[in-house]
């Protein structure tokens, strides 16, 4: 469960800030005409706004045997019931739904870069890539490593999504330590044994939100 766990908090965390940068970017710059721009973040945001019971509900019937992607793309596979795909399937919903949330935040990261640095790094002749790479993400670092922190925090103690889709299974593919923790307390009845797991979880937590902390008043 916590190698699971780890996976689980990794993969989102490095799609999350991906997904995050590229749209961000596209946002704030010419690609989008500014009279759509508005509709276009509507449309990206869009999964954000839903709760995780009605998400985890919609994406088990778009991934079950005889779903949309499975008609679409002629496969013939239960995402959530075969072992193999489970997990990879959970973090896929995982990461769709929290990804405008990094958007948003790099997103207005970027809109607080003046405009003076790509003008004077564009006269010393600089490419995109070397605009991107020395002024862009300089500037957005404080937020990217910040978020970072708080992902892995969050998808850490990620038991809703899990639990409505998978509930840990099929056979402990996709079992993480909060799957694990409610399961132990709630239909084991081992108590003790859930006690302990949740504290493992308190503590990879506390040790990330310390660096949070310490990194904030860095910062600051």
């Amino acid at each position: 469960a916590l190698k699971n766990s780890l996976i689980f908090s990794g993969v989102s965390m490095i799609f999350h800030i991906t997904l995050g940068i590229g749209f961000a970017m596209m946002l704030n710059s010419k690609l989008i005409h500014p009279n759509f721009r508005g509709i276009v973040r509507a449309l990206y945001i869009l999964p954000w706004t839903f709760t995780v019971s009605i998400v985890a509900i919609l994406w088990r019937l778009m991934l079950n045997n005889s779903g949309i992607i499975n008609t679409v793309f002629g496969f013939h596979i239960d995402w959530f019931g075969n072992r193999k795909y489970a997990a990879a399937a959970v973090i896929f919903v995982n990461i769709w739904t929290s990804y405008p949330f990094y958007m948003i935040s790099v997103l207005s990261a970027l809109q607080g870069i003046s405009s003076v640095y790509y003008e004077a790094a564009s006269i010393d002749g600089a490419n995109g890539f070397q605009k991107f790479f020395h002024i862009t993400i300089p500037q957005i670092k404080p937020v990217l490593i910040s978020m970072m922190l708080l992902d892995f925090i969050w998808s850490m103690q990620q038991l809703s999504l899990t639990y409505i889709t998978t509930g840990g299974g099929p056979m402990g593919s996709s079992e993480t330590i909060g799957t694990y923790t409610y399961n132990l307390a709630f239909k084991n009845y081992q108590f003790s044994t859930a006690s302990a797991s949740a504290v493992i979880m308190m503590m990879i937590c506390l040790i990330i939100a310390v660096f949070y902390v310490k990194r904030q008043r860095i910062a600051e």
